[in-house]
């Protein structure tokens, strides 16, 4: 597994990969973290990840693996990658799509574990009403990727 590091308007953001494709992602530097990517999938993940920041990318193509969590937090984190750019979802309606109704909360312990923020777009999941609260890289990272998606997609139906 090799990191690299990009620079973000988010701060620096860590991104994961391996022979499969990316496999986790961290809110600032790791450690092992590298400057620049060394291998074609390294090379994607970032250029992906700096076009999504410039507001130029809606969907990742990159692959992802995702080696761990539980077949719950699994299936969150695949119906995550189904909420369109630029909206969001409560905790209850993902817990209402998976066939669980009263799973709000497990859906946000899963949201927590997501082990790869922004390309699997947990900051799209909401509290009830639409209020913002719990997030991984903290509430001003996600109102951040909440606002740059929103200005793009208005941006994008007004042109």
């Amino acid at each position: 597994m090799r990191w690299i590091v990009v620079d973000s308007p988010i701060g620096e953001f860590s991104v994961a990969t391996d022979s499969g494709g990316v496999c986790g992602a961290h809110f600032g530097r790791v450690p092992s973290a590298v400057e620049a990517p060394d291998a074609e999938l390294d090379r994607q993940a970032v250029g992906e990840l700096r076009a999504y920041f410039a507001g130029e990318l809606t969907e990742f193509t990159v692959p992802v693996v995702l080696r761990r969590g539980s077949e719950f937090e699994r299936a969150v984190w695949r119906e995550m990658t189904l909420i369109p750019y630029g909206e969001t979802l409560t905790y209850g309606q993902v817990a209402r799509a998976l066939g669980d109704p009263g799973a709000a909360r497990a859906v946000g312990v899963a949201c927590n574990r997501n082990p790869v923020p922004v390309i699997v777009p947990c900051h799209r999941i909401v509290g009830a009403g639409g209020k913002l609260v719990g997030f991984g890289g903290g509430l001003p990272r996600k109102v951040k990727l909440l606002e740059l998606e929103a200005g793009v997609a208005l941006r994008r139906a007004w042109s």
